[in-house]
């Protein structure tokens, strides 16, 4: 049986929370967003069980959240056994080198400085697109 591919959007700006699924649904992509303001409740989402049992999700990771840094649940997501193939694509408005290198090395797939420039922003969605399509075929046993 195929499962749609979730996204998670952890985002405390609802401006930017709502351009970003405005973008999405542009670019075609009618899957189920769950949106979290907060690193603890997306990390309560990510780790529950129903989360854990149903598979593959897409992460939109904004990097400054009141509660946590987004590296910090990167960090988790990654270093989970069930959680680290899920792409996570990062939003945010940080620009530094140093932390977009951090986050790739932690292993994020896609960096996007906010503002978001719609074009990159639709481009990088799309690839994963295409990546999600792959994600959502059966798996052959």
């Amino acid at each position: 049986m195929s499962t749609s591919v979730k996204i998670v959007m952890i985002e405390d700006d609802l401006g930017h929370a709502k351009l970003i699924e405005k973008n999405i649904r542009r670019a075609n992509i009618a899957n189920d967003i769950a949106h979290f303001a907060d690193g603890g409740s997306a990390l309560d989402y990510l780790f529950s069980q129903e989360v854990r049992a149903n598979g593959p999700l897409l992460i939109l990771l904004d990097l400054n959240l009141p509660d946590m840094s987004g590296t910090d649940i990167l960090d988790r997501v990654k270093g989970d056994e069930r959680l680290r193939r899920a792409p996570v694509v990062v939003l945010t408005t940080t620009d530094d080198k140093v932390e977009i290198q951090r986050c790739y090395d932690l292993g994020c797939n896609v960096y996007i400085t906010k503002p978001v420039d719609y074009e990159s922003f639709a481009g990088a969605i799309r690839q994963l697109g295409l990546f999600l399509s792959v994600m959502q075929a059966p798996e052959i046993e």
